[in-house]
């Protein structure tokens, strides 16, 4: 396995991304709560070095900077088997919308998991790109975010933007 990460600098403060091998494994804030230790992250390359990283810097870029609506990128979250299939249910999300952890339990077959699926939620290494920011409170309130509240905010209002460009009021 070869893993090495790249730091992009962004308007939500500087994004660590992580690669392992030919998929992306990580996009972690600087004070991400659940970011891994810098040894685990492998070597910091510059993006240009490296053709994936590049690729998914410029991607990322291009959707904070609202040109861009969705990835293409090959992803490759570590988890369990829950948390991948709360990730899966999260990565449907589309962009200018937002669902509750009761309605992702729910869809599981279970509402009663609606903790166990926050806690899934909120260990996805993959934030922006696997789209953690469009899950809300039952009541619609802005519960935690691995990034902060305020990097949730300033995403779900970057969604919105471009769903008002779409057409669509919410």
């Amino acid at each position: 396995m070869r893993t090495r990460h790249t730091t992009v600098d962004t308007d939500l403060d500087p994004i660590t991304l992580v690669a392992t091998d030919d998929s992306i494994t990580g996009l972690y804030f600087r004070h991400h709560v659940r970011r891994p230790d810098t040894s685990a992250l492998g070597p910091r390359i510059p993006a240009a070095e490296d053709p994936l990283l590049t690729e998914a810097a410029g991607q990322l870029t291009g959707y904070l900077a609202g040109r861009r609506v969705e990835f293409d990128l090959p992803l490759a979250p570590v988890g369990d088997e829950f948390q991948q299939r709360v990730w899966s249910i999260v990565a449907a999300i589309p962009r200018g919308s937002t669902t509750t952890y009761g309605a992702i339990a729910t869809e599981l077959g279970d509402r009663s998991l609606a903790w166990q699926v926050g806690q899934a939620v909120g260990a996805n290494p993959l934030a922006i790109l696997i789209p953690c920011h469009r899950v809300v409170g039952a009541n619609g309130a802005l519960t935690g975010y691995a990034g902060g509240l305020r990097r949730k905010r300033a995403l779900l209002a970057l969604d919105e933007a471009d769903a008002r460009t779409a057409g669509r009021l919410f």
